[in-house]
Protein backbone atom coordinates (compact mmCIF):
# COMPACT_ATOMS: atom_id res chain seq x y z
CA UNK A 1 0.00 0.00 0.00
CA UNK A 2 1.24 3.58 -0.16
CA UNK A 3 1.66 6.10 1.90
CA UNK A 4 -0.68 9.19 1.33
CA UNK A 5 0.98 12.40 2.38
CA UNK A 6 -1.31 15.42 3.66
CA UNK A 7 -2.70 17.01 0.45
CA UNK A 8 -2.97 14.00 -1.34
CA UNK A 9 -6.05 11.05 -2.17
CA UNK A 10 -5.77 7.27 -2.12
CA UNK A 11 -7.68 5.87 -5.03
CA UNK A 12 -8.45 2.06 -5.76
CA UNK A 13 -7.71 1.94 -10.04
CA UNK A 14 -10.43 0.27 -11.80
CA UNK A 15 -9.34 1.09 -15.41
CA UNK A 16 -6.57 2.08 -17.19
CA UNK A 17 -6.87 2.72 -20.65
CA UNK A 18 -3.78 2.45 -23.08
CA UNK A 19 -2.74 5.00 -26.01
CA UNK A 20 0.29 5.12 -28.37
CA UNK A 21 2.60 6.72 -25.80
CA UNK A 22 2.36 3.70 -23.29
CA UNK A 23 3.37 1.43 -26.79
CA UNK A 24 6.05 3.76 -27.56
CA UNK A 25 7.20 3.43 -23.73
CA UNK A 26 6.94 -0.15 -24.28
CA UNK A 27 8.97 -0.29 -27.87
CA UNK A 28 11.54 1.96 -26.24
CA UNK A 29 11.30 5.54 -27.48
CA UNK A 30 9.15 7.61 -25.99
CA UNK A 31 11.25 10.66 -25.55
CA UNK A 32 10.38 11.97 -22.44
CA UNK A 33 10.94 8.70 -20.43
CA UNK A 34 13.61 7.08 -18.26
CA UNK A 35 13.12 3.35 -17.22
CA UNK A 36 12.19 1.82 -15.06
CA UNK A 37 8.45 3.10 -15.01
CA UNK A 38 5.09 1.69 -14.02
CA UNK A 39 2.94 2.83 -16.81
CA UNK A 40 -0.51 4.15 -16.85
CA UNK A 41 -1.91 7.25 -17.61
CA UNK A 42 -5.57 7.25 -18.12
CA UNK A 43 -7.38 6.07 -15.05
CA UNK A 44 -10.21 5.44 -13.73
CA UNK A 45 -10.61 4.88 -10.08
CA UNK A 46 -12.70 5.20 -6.67
CA UNK A 47 -11.67 7.30 -3.20
CA UNK A 48 -10.05 5.27 -0.91
CA UNK A 49 -9.25 7.95 1.56
CA UNK A 50 -8.81 11.46 1.21
CA UNK A 51 -8.17 14.97 3.83
CA UNK A 52 -10.71 15.48 6.57
CA UNK A 53 -13.18 18.03 5.10
CA UNK A 54 -12.41 17.60 1.41
CA UNK A 55 -15.72 17.98 -0.99
CA UNK A 56 -14.76 13.77 -2.14
CA UNK A 57 -16.44 11.63 -0.98
CA UNK A 58 -14.88 7.28 -0.08
CA UNK A 59 -16.16 5.23 -2.98
CA UNK A 60 -16.45 8.46 -5.58
CA UNK A 61 -15.59 7.39 -8.84
CA UNK A 62 -12.89 9.62 -10.62
CA UNK A 63 -10.10 10.47 -13.00
CA UNK A 64 -6.99 11.94 -12.46
CA UNK A 65 -5.34 14.53 -14.08
CA UNK A 66 -2.15 12.80 -14.90
CA UNK A 67 0.04 15.76 -15.42
CA UNK A 68 1.35 16.91 -12.09
CA UNK A 69 3.00 20.61 -12.30
CA UNK A 70 5.37 22.71 -9.82
CA UNK A 71 3.06 25.16 -9.31
CA UNK A 72 5.56 28.02 -9.51
CA UNK A 73 7.64 27.97 -13.25
CA UNK A 74 7.11 30.48 -16.15
CA UNK A 75 4.36 28.19 -17.41
CA UNK A 76 2.43 27.32 -14.32
CA UNK A 77 2.55 31.09 -13.67
CA UNK A 78 0.89 32.15 -16.90
CA UNK A 79 -1.42 28.99 -16.10
CA UNK A 80 -0.45 27.00 -18.38
CA UNK A 81 0.37 23.84 -16.31
CA UNK A 82 0.09 20.88 -19.36
CA UNK A 83 3.51 22.42 -19.97
CA UNK A 84 4.99 23.05 -16.53
CA UNK A 85 8.34 23.15 -16.80
CA UNK A 86 9.47 20.29 -14.25
CA UNK A 87 5.96 18.55 -15.10
CA UNK A 88 5.82 14.96 -13.95
CA UNK A 89 2.99 12.80 -16.26
CA UNK A 90 2.31 9.80 -13.87
CA UNK A 91 3.12 6.95 -16.00
CA UNK A 92 5.93 8.80 -18.06
CA UNK A 93 8.18 10.84 -15.27
CA UNK A 94 7.29 9.45 -12.24
CA UNK A 95 5.22 5.64 -11.38
CA UNK A 96 1.81 5.42 -13.04
CA UNK A 97 -1.76 3.21 -12.40
CA UNK A 98 -0.80 0.09 -13.25
CA UNK A 99 -0.99 -1.02 -9.79
CA UNK A 100 -4.40 -1.21 -7.40
CA UNK A 101 -3.41 2.38 -5.20
CA UNK A 102 -2.11 5.42 -5.87
CA UNK A 103 -1.91 8.43 -4.27
CA UNK A 104 -2.34 11.79 -6.06
CA UNK A 105 -2.63 15.57 -5.38
CA UNK A 106 -5.89 16.46 -4.60
CA UNK A 107 -5.65 18.90 -7.54
CA UNK A 108 -5.44 15.93 -9.90
CA UNK A 109 -8.57 14.29 -8.87
CA UNK A 110 -11.32 14.90 -10.83
CA UNK A 111 -15.07 13.78 -10.05
CA UNK A 112 -16.78 11.92 -12.73
CA UNK A 113 -20.33 11.03 -11.63
CA UNK A 114 -22.60 10.57 -13.98
CA UNK A 115 -19.82 8.40 -15.77
CA UNK A 116 -19.50 4.27 -15.88
CA UNK A 117 -15.58 3.07 -15.21
CA UNK A 118 -15.02 3.10 -19.11
CA UNK A 119 -16.08 6.13 -19.31
CA UNK A 120 -14.22 8.07 -16.61
CA UNK A 121 -10.73 6.00 -18.50
CA UNK A 122 -11.49 7.75 -21.91
CA UNK A 123 -11.58 11.31 -20.09
CA UNK A 124 -7.85 12.14 -20.58
CA UNK A 125 -6.88 10.72 -23.96
CA UNK A 126 -10.54 12.52 -25.30
CA UNK A 127 -8.91 15.89 -23.26
CA UNK A 128 -6.06 15.66 -25.18
CA UNK A 129 -7.61 16.41 -28.16
CA UNK A 130 -9.86 18.95 -26.93
CA UNK A 131 -6.58 21.00 -25.76
CA UNK A 132 -5.53 20.81 -29.42
CA UNK A 133 -8.73 22.79 -30.85
CA UNK A 134 -8.63 25.13 -28.42
CA UNK A 135 -4.89 25.47 -29.43
CA UNK A 136 -5.66 25.73 -32.66
CA UNK A 137 -8.54 28.23 -32.35
CA UNK A 138 -11.07 25.75 -33.95
CA UNK A 139 -14.09 27.58 -35.44
CA UNK A 140 -17.17 27.08 -37.00
CA UNK A 141 -16.78 27.75 -40.37
CA UNK A 142 -13.04 26.24 -40.57
CA UNK A 143 -11.85 23.79 -42.99
CA UNK A 144 -10.20 21.41 -41.03
CA UNK A 145 -7.46 18.46 -41.40
CA UNK A 146 -6.57 15.51 -39.17
CA UNK A 147 -3.71 13.58 -40.02
CA UNK A 148 -3.80 10.30 -38.47
CA UNK A 149 -6.92 7.79 -37.31
CA UNK A 150 -5.83 6.54 -33.88
CA UNK A 151 -7.73 7.69 -30.55
CA UNK A 152 -6.22 11.00 -30.35
CA UNK A 153 -6.88 11.72 -33.21
CA UNK A 154 -10.59 10.81 -33.76
CA UNK A 155 -10.86 12.59 -30.59
CA UNK A 156 -9.59 15.75 -32.25
CA UNK A 157 -11.95 15.07 -35.62
CA UNK A 158 -15.06 14.87 -32.83
CA UNK A 159 -13.94 17.83 -31.29
CA UNK A 160 -13.21 20.10 -34.64
CA UNK A 161 -16.28 18.74 -35.38
CA UNK A 162 -18.02 19.91 -31.87
CA UNK A 163 -16.33 23.38 -32.79
CA UNK A 164 -18.68 23.57 -36.11
CA UNK A 165 -15.15 22.85 -37.88
CA UNK A 166 -15.90 21.00 -41.71
CA UNK A 167 -13.78 17.90 -40.83
CA UNK A 168 -11.28 15.55 -43.21
CA UNK A 169 -9.65 12.80 -41.73
CA UNK A 170 -7.01 10.47 -43.62
CA UNK A 171 -4.54 7.64 -41.99
CA UNK A 172 -2.70 4.82 -43.55
CA UNK A 173 -5.20 2.47 -42.40
CA UNK A 174 -8.23 1.79 -44.45
CA UNK A 175 -9.48 -0.04 -41.03
CA UNK A 176 -9.24 2.56 -38.85
CA UNK A 177 -10.81 5.32 -41.40
CA UNK A 178 -14.06 2.65 -42.23
CA UNK A 179 -14.33 2.49 -38.07
CA UNK A 180 -14.06 5.82 -37.92
CA UNK A 181 -16.81 6.59 -40.33
CA UNK A 182 -19.36 4.05 -39.71
CA UNK A 183 -19.21 3.98 -35.92
CA UNK A 184 -17.82 7.29 -34.63
CA UNK A 185 -19.71 9.42 -37.26
CA UNK A 186 -16.35 10.86 -39.04
CA UNK A 187 -17.81 11.93 -42.58
CA UNK A 188 -15.54 12.67 -44.88
CA UNK A 189 -12.11 10.25 -44.42
CA UNK A 190 -9.12 9.47 -47.01
CA UNK A 191 -6.74 6.94 -47.63
CA UNK A 192 -3.33 8.11 -47.73
CA UNK A 193 -2.28 6.89 -50.99
CA UNK A 194 -2.18 8.22 -54.75
CA UNK A 195 -5.44 9.62 -55.10
CA UNK A 196 -4.83 11.79 -51.40
CA UNK A 197 -3.70 14.97 -53.08
CA UNK A 198 -6.47 14.92 -55.59
CA UNK A 199 -8.97 14.03 -52.99
CA UNK A 200 -7.81 17.24 -50.28
CA UNK A 201 -8.11 19.62 -53.25
CA UNK A 202 -11.64 18.47 -53.62
CA UNK A 203 -12.59 18.86 -49.95
CA UNK A 204 -10.69 21.99 -49.82
CA UNK A 205 -12.17 23.90 -53.46
CA UNK A 206 -8.17 23.58 -53.83
CA UNK A 207 -7.03 26.13 -51.12
CA UNK A 208 -6.45 23.56 -48.66
CA UNK A 209 -6.68 23.97 -44.73
CA UNK A 210 -7.71 26.20 -42.54
CA UNK A 211 -6.01 24.40 -39.76
CA UNK A 212 -3.94 21.04 -39.65
CA UNK A 213 -3.52 18.65 -37.11
CA UNK A 214 -1.08 15.90 -37.04
CA UNK A 215 -1.80 12.78 -34.78
CA UNK A 216 0.30 10.54 -36.49
CA UNK A 217 3.43 10.20 -34.08
CA UNK A 218 5.18 9.90 -37.35
CA UNK A 219 8.17 12.71 -38.18
CA UNK A 220 7.81 12.50 -41.95
CA UNK A 221 3.97 12.66 -41.68
CA UNK A 222 4.81 15.63 -39.73
CA UNK A 223 6.94 17.17 -42.21
CA UNK A 224 4.44 16.69 -45.12
CA UNK A 225 1.71 18.09 -43.45
CA UNK A 226 3.22 21.70 -43.65
CA UNK A 227 1.78 21.04 -47.80
CA UNK A 228 -1.86 21.03 -46.57
CA UNK A 229 -2.16 24.27 -44.69
CA UNK A 230 -3.67 26.81 -46.67
CA UNK A 231 -2.48 30.01 -46.78
CA UNK A 232 -2.75 32.01 -43.50
CA UNK A 233 -3.60 28.40 -41.93
CA UNK A 234 -2.56 26.79 -38.54
CA UNK A 235 -0.57 24.06 -37.94
CA UNK A 236 -0.58 21.78 -34.62
CA UNK A 237 1.22 19.16 -33.79
CA UNK A 238 -0.45 17.10 -31.33
CA UNK A 239 2.02 13.97 -31.52
CA UNK A 240 5.41 14.14 -29.78
CA UNK A 241 8.78 12.40 -31.76
CA UNK A 242 12.27 11.90 -31.30
CA UNK A 243 13.08 13.04 -35.20
CA UNK A 244 14.27 16.78 -36.09
CA UNK A 245 11.50 18.11 -38.24
CA UNK A 246 12.80 20.49 -40.90
CA UNK A 247 10.09 22.05 -43.46
CA UNK A 248 10.95 24.68 -46.84
CA UNK A 249 11.19 27.83 -45.29
CA UNK A 250 10.21 29.81 -48.81
CA UNK A 251 6.60 27.48 -48.30
CA UNK A 252 6.18 28.09 -44.61
CA UNK A 253 6.75 32.15 -44.88
CA UNK A 254 4.52 32.34 -48.00
CA UNK A 255 1.56 30.98 -46.25
CA UNK A 256 2.44 32.78 -43.27
CA UNK A 257 1.87 29.66 -41.54
CA UNK A 258 1.22 29.74 -37.87
CA UNK A 259 2.83 26.61 -36.44
CA UNK A 260 1.84 25.42 -32.83
CA UNK A 261 2.63 22.90 -30.24
CA UNK A 262 -0.78 21.01 -28.56
CA UNK A 263 0.70 19.26 -24.95
CA UNK A 264 -1.28 17.71 -22.63
CA UNK A 265 -4.42 19.00 -21.37
CA UNK A 266 -5.80 21.22 -18.46
CA UNK A 267 -8.36 20.87 -15.73
CA UNK A 268 -10.90 22.88 -18.11
CA UNK A 269 -10.07 20.33 -21.18
CA UNK A 270 -11.12 17.37 -18.48
CA UNK A 271 -14.18 19.68 -17.17
CA UNK A 272 -15.41 20.17 -21.07
CA UNK A 273 -15.06 16.44 -22.06
CA UNK A 274 -16.90 15.22 -18.81
CA UNK A 275 -19.28 17.55 -20.00
CA UNK A 276 -19.65 15.81 -23.74
CA UNK A 277 -19.37 12.26 -22.47
CA UNK A 278 -22.61 13.20 -19.77
CA UNK A 279 -24.83 14.39 -22.51
CA UNK A 280 -24.22 11.25 -25.02
CA UNK A 281 -22.63 13.75 -27.76
CA UNK A 282 -19.53 11.40 -27.41
CA UNK A 283 -19.98 7.90 -28.98
CA UNK A 284 -18.11 6.09 -26.05
CA UNK A 285 -19.22 3.02 -26.80
CA UNK A 286 -17.47 2.82 -30.29
CA UNK A 287 -14.97 4.23 -28.98
CA UNK A 288 -13.88 1.15 -26.83
CA UNK A 289 -12.75 -1.46 -29.25
CA UNK A 290 -10.63 -3.69 -26.66
CA UNK A 291 -11.15 -4.67 -22.66
CA UNK A 292 -9.12 -6.82 -20.72
CA UNK A 293 -7.79 -7.94 -17.97
CA UNK A 294 -4.69 -5.27 -16.24
CA UNK A 295 -2.79 -8.89 -15.31
CA UNK A 296 -3.19 -9.81 -18.80
CA UNK A 297 -1.43 -6.60 -20.24
CA UNK A 298 2.14 -8.44 -20.75
CA UNK A 299 0.80 -10.25 -23.29
CA UNK A 300 -2.00 -8.43 -24.67
CA UNK A 301 -0.20 -5.65 -25.10
CA UNK A 302 2.23 -6.87 -27.87
CA UNK A 303 -0.92 -7.99 -29.62
CA UNK A 304 -2.30 -4.60 -29.45
CA UNK A 305 0.98 -2.97 -31.09
CA UNK A 306 0.54 -5.20 -33.85
CA UNK A 307 -2.49 -4.86 -34.71
CA UNK A 308 -3.09 -0.89 -34.38
CA UNK A 309 -4.99 -0.70 -37.32
CA UNK A 310 -8.16 -2.52 -35.47
CA UNK A 311 -7.70 -0.55 -32.00
CA UNK A 312 -9.29 2.35 -31.33
CA UNK A 313 -9.53 2.17 -27.46
CA UNK A 314 -7.85 -0.23 -25.52
CA UNK A 315 -8.80 -0.79 -21.41
CA UNK A 316 -7.34 -2.76 -19.14
CA UNK A 317 -10.00 -3.69 -15.73
CA UNK A 318 -9.26 -4.31 -12.46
Amino acid sequence: MPGRKAGEVMIRIRRVGLCGTDYHIFSGDQPFLAYPRVMGHELAGEVVEADEGTALEVGQLVTVNPYIPCGDCIACRKNKPNCCVKINVLGVHVDGGMTEFICVPAAAVIPVDGLTPDQAAMVEFLSVGAHAIRRGQTTRGDRALVVGAGPIGVGVALFCKFAGAEVTLIDTSADRLNYARDKVGIDHVGQVGDELEDFLKGRSDGEYFDVVFDATGNGKAIEKGFSYVAHGGRYVLVSVVKDVISFSDPEFHKRETTLLGSRNATREDFEYVIEKLRSGAIPSEMLQTHNFDLMDTPTMIRDLMANQGSVLKAIATF
